[in-house]
């Protein structure tokens, strides 16, 4: 059983960092990238209250929690593979649950997961199921779906945004079937959207409007920052509350200017009512994800004041000074 066990973490670790290959580009060329966010659309004015939202939310998490490479780092050494969900979610409060992308789990799984768990704000972020979002039209797929969203009652307190993220062939010549898609979805979860084909970025006016008709269903927006695709850190928000997936690269001096202009961003969204800011750090490999983090959340306080849970580097790692120094 434990053979079996390895044998499917490692396949799963390969699937996202295969997965992680969006929008990666070659060291060399980061320096000639402006990775400036983009101003704020005037249609957020329509979103955000104008003041700040006293009971605002901060989460932060990664894109898995089985990286061997974290032991000795935020894992204690000699941490079992059974035990790293358990030290995770003493680090972070939630994650994207990439699993659920490539499988839809039984409960007896999810409640496995829930039973190390620790701390009652930990929220789990599952993508929805890829048979439902990547295969033929998104409207014959009711059973899959209905299987999808009963799956997700077994997170009970622990369940966060469901992420549903689209093919990279899904054009906007698909726009009303995906708007019936999510006009179908039960308006008891929360479910954000992520956009990567090129075309619907476009054209602003377009976007803008597409935007709209997901904000009347009550769908939030997933907005990702990666190096080759600038495209798709668009800077809509259809909620007051946001899904932010960054990916930085390997601790390059381009992650630490970019996630300067995240915490201001994120002190300014805060400042005029944002609700839920969700910040979800990927690496290409993983590996640096939870320094790229402690420096995010350490920015973010410095701006806003707000005691927010962060890693915590195991004491005397040598990274702290590669991180810090």
């Amino acid at each position: 059983m434990r053979k079996i066990q390895e044998t499917i973490f490692a396949l799963e670790f390969l699937l996202l960092t295969s997965l992680m290959e969006f929008g990666r580009v070659q060291e060399s060329q980061l320096n000639r990238i402006d990775f400036s966010l983009k101003n704020d659309p005037a249609f957020n004015a329509g979103i955000l209250p104008g003041k700040p939202n006293d009971h605002a939310k901060v989460y932060l998490g990664c894109a898995m929690w089985g990286v061997p490479g974290w032991i000795g780092k935020i894992y204690p050494p000699g941490t079992k593979e059974k035990d790293y969900l358990k030290y995770y979610t003493r680090h972070f409060n939630c994650i994207e649950l990439n699993a659920t992308h490539y499988k839809i789990y039984e409960r007896s799984t999810i409640e496995q997961w829930i039973e190390k768990t620790v701390g009652d704000d930990f929220l789990y972020c599952p993508k929805i199921f890829q048979g439902i979002t990547h295969k033929g039209s998104l409207l014959d797929k009711q059973s899959l779906l209905n299987e999808f969203i009963n799956s997700l009652q077994y997170f009970g307190k622990h369940l966060g945004p469901v992420f549903i993220q689209m093919s990279d062939f899904f054009p906007p010549s698909r726009r009303k079937e995906l708007i019936e898609f999510l006009s179908r979805l039960p308006k008891e979860f929360r479910f954000y959207l992520e956009l990567r084909q090129e075309d619907w970025f476009k054209d602003e006016s377009f976007f803008g409007d597409f935007v709209s008709s997901v904000a009347k269903l009550g769908i939030g927006m997933v907005i990702t920052d990666v190096a080759g695709r600038r495209d798709c850190s668009h800077m809509y928000l259809s909620l007051p509350s946001v899904f932010v997936r960054y990916v930085g690269n390997g601790l390059h001096p381009s992650d630490y200017t970019r996630l300067d202009s995240w915490a201001e961003r994120a002190k300014n969204w805060l400042d005029s009512g944002l609700k839920e800011f969700y910040f979800l750090v990927h690496t290409h490999d993983e590996i640096t994800a939870p320094e790229i983090s402690i420096d995010f959340i350490d920015k973010l306080q410095d701006r806003t004041g707000l005691q927010l849970k962060k890693p915590k580097l195991i004491e005397g790692l040598g990274r702290q000074q590669q991180l810090f120094g």
